[in-house]
């Protein structure tokens, strides 16, 4: 099983946050289609702008913890080491492909149910 930290930034970098998954795609999945509960659509967090992958969940622990505590001048450095654009990495990750699949493969078993 694949573990990550990431950090994710909305649309005018004002905010970032760390997080950690095991499922990279569910996660960012989840901040696109959160309503804007909190925050304007300008603020919401939707850009994937850093990630990290690792083989075990108490690795990417470790990392996380090591990254949530740093200043956001080193956030953005770290950013920047591999992200110089701040480019959403979503688009990296086949992210809209795999949503569109999934959302395929809801509606077959949908269709397949309802023909029994």
């Amino acid at each position: 099983m694949k573990n990550f930290v990431y950090i994710v930034t909305d649309r005018n970098r004002n905010s970032l946050h760390v997080g950690m998954s095991a499922d990279l795609i569910k996660t960012l999945e989840f901040y696109k289609q959160m309503p804007n509960l909190f925050f304007d659509s300008s603020q919401q967090l939707s850009r994937l702008v850093y990630f990290e992958e690792f083989r075990t969940e108490e690795q990417a622990l470790s990392r996380f913890k090591l990254i949530s505590r740093f200043t956001r001048s080193q956030k953005e450095k770290m950013i920047r080491s591999c992200n110089p654009d701040w480019i959403d990495l979503t688009i990296g990750l086949d992210f809209e492909n795999v949503v569109m699949q999934k959302k395929l493969d809801t509606q077959v078993k949908m269709s397949f149910i309802g023909m029994s």
